[in-house]
């Protein structure tokens, strides 16, 4: 990924140096200018043992998941990512390499190296082969969490593909009308270019994510809708009821459920990896299969006009009439442009409690 501000070559920032920062804060949250985050996130990756070139593209995609307003994704997992490297759980200078070609598709393993890196690894090299192929598809076996999956997504639409990517994970949610967890939320983006960004679908198969549930309750603030059961088998919008029970609703109830089943199928099959049972069956979630697809549509033969026939979607999209009177109706990836702005403006906002946690696990 682009990386302009040069983690690596600015001054370090340590556990008894703070970032510099002039822009106001709460009680709660502190504002970071994204040149600081970055810098102090590939310093405390760096004494954790990456080499170089990885902790600056986790440095950079760590930082821009938070800048761009999917903390969930970004600072708030690193602790975790820092955890899992001390562990052995993800190698330090590991990344995925290919194992097998069959045309415009092909198998790679990830070395159980970092996911951030193995998984721009494959979204680009899925591209490569759908400039030569009109598609390419690339799997991935044993690779670790990918932070946010839209990552991968918004450059690849920026780059001018439509691009669908998915991803198994450890067991996290039951099938429909079970109450033991055999699925993972295995999340799933949908990308297309529109102008200079890009309309980005990126979801789990659980109502929320597991790192929304977190944050959620790290503010102590309830979900805006019942997002699965707690221990007593009631619905219940409080996300500390719902991590411990294990529970989550899949989106759409029995359909999410089955999507979630096929998709894993296919990214173990696909991959030649390990599905949700067998990494949850080994333990920490690592080891995951992944896929990534690529299409370039400046091949299609309609590509002159598929600029304006997505205009032409849009615009019909928004025309909705919003069920409250002022509310905007945005398509998927729509606020991310004015989060990505405001907070380029005023500086990233992290919890301090997250931030502290950061600074600790360097």
């Amino acid at each position: 990924m682009p990386n302009t501000d040069q983690p690596g070559n600015q001054k370090q920032t340590t556990k008894n140096q703070q970032p510099r920062r002039s822009v106001s804060e709460d009680a709660d949250t502190i504002l970071i200018p994204l040149h600081e985050l970055k810098s102090t996130l590939y310093n405390i990756l760096i004494k954790a043992g990456l080499p170089s070139s990885q902790a600056q593209t986790c440095a950079e995609i760590f930082a821009t998941n938070s800048l761009e307003g999917v903390y969930s994704h970004g600072v708030n997992r690193f602790p975790k990512f820092i955890e899992y490297l001390k562990a052995g759980n993800i190698k330090a200078g590991s990344q995925a390499v290919c194992k097998n070609r069959i045309g415009s598709l092909e198998q790679w393993d990830g070395q159980s190296g970092p996911g951030p890196v193995n998984a721009m690894i494959c979204a680009e090299r899925a591209m490569e082969l759908a400039r030569e192929y009109g598609m390419g598809c690339v799997t991935l076996a044993n690779t670790n969490h990918w932070l946010r999956g839209g990552t991968y997504g918004w450059k690849a639409a920026k780059a001018g593909f439509a691009y669908i990517a998915w991803s198994n994970t450890i067991a996290n949610m039951p099938a429909w009308g079970a109450t033991d967890r055999k699925l993972g939320n295995n999340p799933v983006i949908i990308a297309v270019p529109h102008g200079e960004e890009a309309i980005v679908l990126d979801m789990a198969l659980s109502q929320y994510s597991f790192g929304a549930l977190e944050m959620k309750k790290q503010k102590n603030e309830q979900l805006p809708l019942p997002g699965g059961y707690d221990k007593q088998g009631n619905l219940t919008t409080d996300p500390a009821s719902i991590m411990e029970s294990w529970r989550p609703l899949p989106i759409g109830y029995w359909k999410g459920a089955g999507l979630s089943l096929l998709l894993d199928v296919l990214a173990t099959i696909l991959s030649g990896g390990l599905s949700t049972a067998q990494i949850t069956a080994a333990g920490p979630e690592t080891r995951l299969s992944q896929v990534f697809i690529a299409i370039d549509i400046s091949k299609l033969h309609n590509y002159t006009t598929i600029a304006a026939s997505i205009n032409a979607i849009l615009t019909d999209y928004a025309s909705s009439i919003p069920e409250r009177n002022g509310a905007r109706i945005r398509y998927p990836g729509e606020q991310v442009v004015e989060i990505r702005k405001e907070n380029l403006k005023k500086g990233v906002p992290v919890l301090r409690k997250t931030w502290e946690l950061v600074l600790r696990s360097g």
